[in-house]
């Protein structure tokens, strides 16, 4: 069967197709991203602007015009925190799910950090023995350890690389020197009040990151991994992101763009990204992750079958 998924995040409107059924790996068919920074539609009150509903709206159908063209037996379509948190959430998404013609699930933090782990563990399989996974989103940075599909510890942060570029680093491009001291401590403070469980655990055997902010990271800053099959894989040490994001935020989002693996899409966050990655390794003492491919679309899709 086919199953579709629509991820409304902070930074785009992303939407999956996939051959999918019980005991076979998901093939990917069709993927289709519409980048609309939500972050810079939010209003003083913490509502989306006019503006912001109808970028999102259009890119919701978009997406859905995506899954009808490629017969999709089933749509999912889930929001993340931007909506979650925003003041006129419930009307955006009466508004939403007319346009994606289905209901709207939207997650919780600890959700989003499950429905990745989900992904994670079934990518690399029980032989990888217990995991720590990382994801950076727009809004938030979700965490969870476990040695089973469902984490012993799931958690998330509102360390997003599109909040925390808005709420910080938003004064010139490139930010100021002062401004990335600013939210380097404000990272540190906001880890180091929420990580202990995660630190408490027994030690990981791989520490595993997705998100489309630790690939761009990984494909500048990282080196390549070998594994079998026919794509690349990617790894990334602490010591590579100390190296490279002062280098990021001495430039301007436009000069960004030339370096390998960061589009204009994440030019303007990846500042921020680097600096929530790098802190979120050093609080939970990681020297190296390893990129995963699967991410929250796929737990999403992977759990869905499970339930079938």
């Amino acid at each position: 069967m086919r199953l579709g998924v629509i991820d409304i995040g902070s930074n785009t409107v992303h939407v999956l197709v996939m051959e999918a059924r019980h005991g076979a790996r998901p093939v990917p068919q069709a993927s289709q991203k519409s980048t609309v920074r939500l972050m810079r539609y939010l209003r003083p009150d913490g509502s989306i602007s006019p503006d912001g509903v109808a970028a999102l709206a259009d890119a919701v159908s978009s997406a859905a015009a995506v899954g009808r063209e490629h017969g999709t037996d089933g749509t999912l379509a889930l929001a993340t925190s931007a909506l979650r948190e925003a003041a006129n959430g419930p009307e955006v998404l009466a508004t939403l799910a007319e346009r994606a013609g289905v209901e709207i699930t939207v997650l919780g933090g600890d959700d989003e950090a499950r429905l990745t782990f989900l992904a994670a563990r079934r990518w690399y399989g029980w032989g990888a023995g217990r995991l720590l996974l990382l994801d950076i989103g727009g809004g938030s940075l979700e965490i969870a350890t476990g040695v089973d599909e469902e984490p012993d510890v799931a958690l998330s942060v509102p360390l997003g690389a599109g909040r925390v570029t808005r709420e910080l680093l938003y004064a010139a491009d490139p930010p100021l020197p002062d401004d990335v001291e600013h939210a380097r401590k404000h990272a540190r403070k906001v880890l180091r009040a929420a990580v202990d469980p995660v630190r408490d655990a027994p030690a990981p055997d791989h520490v595993v990151a997705t998100s489309k902010t630790f690939r761009s990271l990984a494909r500048l800053a990282g080196m390549p991994r070998d594994v079998l099959g026919p794509t690349g894989r990617w790894r990334m040490r602490r010591e590579h992101l100390e190296d490279w994001v002062p280098r990021l935020a001495r430039l301007s989002s436009g000069d960004r763009t030339v370096l390998p693996g960061i589009g204009p899409g994440r030019a303007l966050q990846i500042v921020a990204g680097g600096i929530v990655a790098e802190e979120a390794m050093r609080a939970l003492d990681v020297a190296e992750v390893e990129i995963c491919p699967w991410a929250l679309r796929e737990g999403a899709i992977l759990q869905r079958l499970d339930r079938m």
